[in-house]
């Protein structure tokens, strides 16, 4: 013997309707959850097939005093239906004309793209120029380290470094003076600690060597 199938959502909204529809009185939930069962919808449920019954305007609620009342009429659900028919009327006819503006333009695009010998050209030659156009693209990628707006970067990069090192270095120079200084018994072990950390005799400035500016090169390239 097979199980007996349930109520689905919109079996159990009718169900529901239809307590207020024979009866046109208003009702507590508590008094909904215990009408539904007698419908075949659990009272488990009712609550959440009456909220959505509210949500369609199928079912008005309204609070009185510390209690909410639940009431729907037949005449209430003929207008709710024949607004939502009307709404949906409109939305049916303002669809067809922009179907037919639709059609209107995509016959108007076509004008002019009739297959020909001259456009199936045309059209292979504008694939020839994209395909020439991507090699080409990357081909210059393979060539960027030596953009010229690249280089002039990097030469401004590089002065920048240049500055700031030679400015730690004069710190250095500074703070070993202030160390010889304040300390002259501890030179020995001074001059330990500066050969340890990579100060040696040779420390000095860094001299950049002369560049050639890149006009001069490209003048002298033949």
């Amino acid at each position: 013997m097979s199980k007996k199938r349930g109520l689905s959502l919109e079996e159990k909204r009718e169900k529901m309707l239809q307590i207020f529809y024979d009866s046109q009185d208003f009702y507590l939930l508590k008094e909904l959850e215990k009408l539904g069962p007698k419908k075949g919808v659990i009272s488990q449920s009712v609550k959440d097939v009456i909220q959505s019954l509210v949500d369609d305007d199928l079912v008005s609620k309204d609070k009185i005093g510390t209690s909410i009342y639940f009431w729907s009429l037949p005449s209430c659900a003929g207008n709710q239906l024949r607004n939502v028919t009307k709404k949906l009327e409109s939305e049916l006819e303002s669809s067809k004309k922009r179907h037919v503006e639709l059609v209107e333009q995509c016959e108007s695009l076509k004008k002019g793209r009739e297959d020909s010998d001259a456009r199936e050209e045309a059209l292979s030659e504008l694939k020839d120029i994209e395909q020439k156009y991507n090699e080409l693209k990357k081909e210059m990628g393979q060539y960027a380290d030596n953009d010229p707006a690249t280089v002039e970067a990097m030469k401004e990069a590089i002065k920048v470094a240049h500055e700031a090192s030679n400015r730690w270095t004069d710190n250095i120079f500074t703070l070993r003076q202030w160390c010889s200084n304040n300390f002259p018994q501890a030179k020995e072990q001074l001059e330990h600690l500066y050969n340890e950390v990579g100060i040696t005799e040779d420390f000095d400035y860094i001299e950049l060597p002369a560049v050639t500016p890149l006009k001069q090169v490209d003048e002298k390239t033949p």
